[in-house]
């Protein structure tokens, strides 16, 4: 089994709501060990939407990283995500952080995600779970990455496992 990172982000209807059903789904293709706080962010690009809500969470399964693209993209399908334009507001976003030390770069899939460095909402909630993560193509600590940008504002809303 591989060690995955995932992050979820929703900010239409229900956010609670989405993000349980979200990890009632992903906790068929693997086991959730941990899950991050929640945060709350202001939408990045496209800003004439309402706040997203953010976690991590610690995946372990037997899929390979594109058998995980697949079932993370059907289970935003069967939660109602429209992919309508870029940034736009959505029920539920999943994005594959990090799988094992792997880094992949394909059209469709890259490991580490491309804009890990760049996202408060991700970074932090990646170090509360593991202070000494590193994005495996950088060598770089998600520690070193959260202090060396600067990086929208977000709040810690509350622990993910009162989902």
């Amino acid at each position: 089994m591989t060690t995955a990172w995932l992050g979820l982000g929703t900010n239409l209807g229900d956010r609670r709501t989405n993000l349980r059903r979200a990890l009632d789904l992903i906790g068929e293709i693997g086991v959730i060990e941990a899950l991050s706080s929640v945060y709350e962010s202001e939408p990045v690009g496209y800003r004439a939407q309402p706040d997203f809500w953010n976690l991590v969470l610690r995946l372990r399964t037997e899929l390979t990283p594109w058998e995980l693209l697949r079932a993370t993209q059907e289970i935003e399908t069967r939660l109602g995500r429209v992919r309508s334009f870029e940034n736009a507001p959505r029920t539920i976003d999943i994005d594959i952080l990090l799988y094992g030390d792997q880094t992949t770069d394909e059209p469709e899939l890259t490991i580490p995600h491309p804009r890990i460095g760049e996202r408060a909402f991700v970074l932090r909630p990646l170090l509360e779970l593991d202070p000494e993560l590193h994005d495996p193509r950088t060598g770089r600590r998600i520690a070193e990455l959260l202090e060396t940008g600067e990086l929208e504002e977000i709040r810690k809303s509350f622990p993910g496992t009162e989902l």
